[in-house]
């Protein structure tokens, strides 16, 4: 309770602060607009923002690209100026107490994406105080531009062919399914000037019998009218028994397109289809299509959204590039492969600035074939009759899933974020919604007869998210933690596509910039999910051996990744 009430006392300080200082004297704010070149821009709008960047004056610059501002209260705007073929240019947290002066630049998109990375530009190249991001109009792009990401398309100069660029990745990981012990990943992407991308990735275990994960995804940039983008991917593993067969492969093809009306209204539509089968068997594959759709309407920093999906996304973790990301969980029910799936409809309202965001959604979902996973006692490669005769097992990690009886939820999701000094973040999430449970058993029972008896049941789930970077040692970091009560299965709203992993969970990359420019050559890796262990329910099963359920099982990954 102490902690809290500082923190609102925190956050009254800073809204205080951020409010404008009514009953003081006018002032004014004045400046010039030009481009990169330093060339005056004429007729280029220059709008006036409040704290909450709602527009409070629009003027336009004069023959010499000069513009004024009269009669401003002192506090706190932001600046914006725009103009034909160029991107506009932000000045945020500007504090008017006289006569202010804010010059801008305005640049092309090919000049930003120059500058992506973060390179050192010359002296004669014009400065302002904001950065670029670049995002997609659809809700999971396949490309990101993102100075701390694994892949950025960088170029000589004008005219130049972008780099093809290449990411070499070793790890070693204990407590995931189908992905125990070494792993090599090699990444490559490549995007020409046609507004094409392609991106392609290949997993494999260097000591294993043909375990091996892949993705190739191509996009297609068409302008103001949106985009189209086809994503192929595939995993084979040997080292996945169930009662039907040995040996478990899952392929995947999404295919979407993104369409703009406008500024204020966009869709993406689209379809997966899925495909699963045991490796010795011919007959017996399943296959599902599985569409989804978004609708959203945005009125500058607000947005009223509909979304539908039928495949459960890969959440906060879920990294572009991993054909687990596009793969829906597969697990069996009796001798037959079955994927996780349902209808998930939501209405969802949010707001979004440079600094803070805040958004509400209400959502109605069944869910078919929900996956529970497990953890067993058998020493890998050890026959399990009890439990490969109810769920798929993995004789590498000794973890197995299992299906549960078909669910229904409604609830509500609720999320803000805001960033902290130093380049931090932290973000809120509460949620509520129905969650399956296992009940005790006063007796010895099958794994089947336990997964039989799973039931729904209302829940809450609070989570914080804290992230930033390491000014000097330019460490990236993000921490988590999720609660629920520890007798739940599986999660709430497991359609977010910003849930954070169950329970207690940190991530950290750490970048090495090796020779005179600066890039990054490597980067060391760690990252440790449910790292207090909690969530647990052991279940003693009729053989003998006993199981442990949980949300997400504590599990660990560290390694080197290389760029070329």
């Amino acid at each position: 309770m102490k902690r809290f009430a500082q923190f609102a006392c925190f956050a009254t300080l800073i809204a205080l602060a951020v409010m404008p200082v009514h009953g003081a004297s006018p002032a004014s704010v004045s400046g010039s607009v030009r481009d990169s070149a330093g060339v005056p821009q004429i007729g280029a709008e220059v709008q006036l923002l409040r704290a909450d960047l709602s527009v409070a004056a629009v003027v336009y610059t004069n023959s010499k690209g000069r513009y004024f501002f009269h009669s401003v209260r002192p506090g706190h705007y932001g600046v914006k100026a725009m103009g034909a073929s160029y991107l506009p240019s932000l000045r945020e947290n500007v504090r008017v107490h006289s006569s202010t002066v804010v010059n801008l630049t305005l640049n092309t998109l090919y000049e930003v994406m120059q500058w992506l990375p973060s390179e050192p530009r010359t002296a004669k190249t014009r400065q302002d105080d904001w950065d670029w991001t670049l995002r997609s109009a659809a809700d999971r792009p396949l490309l990101r531009w993102l100075e701390d990401g694994p892949l950025v398309v960088v170029t000589d100069g004008p005219g130049a062919r972008p780099k093809l660029k290449a990411r070499l990745m070793a790890t070693g990981q204990e407590g995931t399914f189908g992905e125990n012990g070494q792993r090599i990943s090699a990444t490559i992407e490549d995007t020409p000037k046609n507004s094409r991308a392609l991106l392609a990735r290949v997993d494999f275990a260097p000591n294993s019998d043909g375990w091996m994960e892949s993705m190739l995804g191509f996009r297609q940039d068409l302008g103001f009218a949106g985009a189209v983008q086809s994503v192929a991917a595939i995993a084979i593993h040997p080292q996945v028994n169930g009662a039907g067969g040995q040996g478990v492969q899952e392929a995947a093809f999404r295919n979407s397109k993104a369409i703009n009306l406008g500024d204020t209204l966009n869709a993406e539509v689209g379809s997966e289809a899925v495909l699963a089968r045991f490796a010795d068997q011919s007959a017996g594959i399943m296959m599902a299509n599985l569409p989804f759709a978004t609708v959203a309407w945005h009125n500058g920093p607000t947005s009223v959204s509909y979304r539908m999906a039928t495949t459960i996304e890969g959440g906060e973790q879920g990294n572009e590039t991993e054909a687990g990301t596009w793969l829906p969980e597969v697990a069996t029910r009796g001798q037959n492969l079955v994927v996780e799936r349902g209808l998930h409809q939501e209405v969802a309202w949010e707001r979004e600035t440079d600094s803070s965001g805040v958004s509400i959604s209400i959502y109605n979902e069944h869910i078919d074939d929900p996956v529970i996973e497990a953890a067993s006692q058998f020493a890998a490669g050890e026959a399990a009759p009890e439990v490969t005769g109810a769920a798929l097992l993995d004789t590498a990690s000794g973890l197995l899933r299992g299906t549960a009886p078909s669910f229904s939820s409604t609830g509500m999701k609720a999320s803000v974020e805001h960033d902290l000094p130093g380049g931090n973040r932290v973000r809120l999430t509460y949620a509520n919604g129905n969650a399956l449970v296992i009940p005790a058993a006063d007796r010895p029972t099958g794994l089947m007869q336990a997964l039989a008896s799973a039931r729904p049941r209302y829940t809450q789930m609070y989570a914080l998210a804290l992230s930033g970077t390491v000014e000097g040692t330019r460490t990236h970091w993000r921490a988590t933690y999720r609660w629920q009560p520890e007798n739940t299965v599986t999660t709430v709203a497991p359609f977010s596509m910003n849930a954070s992993e169950p329970y207690f969970n940190v991530h950290v990359r750490q970048p090495f910039r090796l020779g005179r420019e600066g890039a990054t050559s490597f980067e060391a890796l760690l990252d440790l999910e449910n790292l207090l262990a909690q969530g647990y329910q052991p279940y003693v099963l009729s053989d003998g051996s006993v199981v442990i359920f949980a949300q997400g099982q504590r599990a660990v990954r560290g390694g080197l990744a290389f760029y070329f």
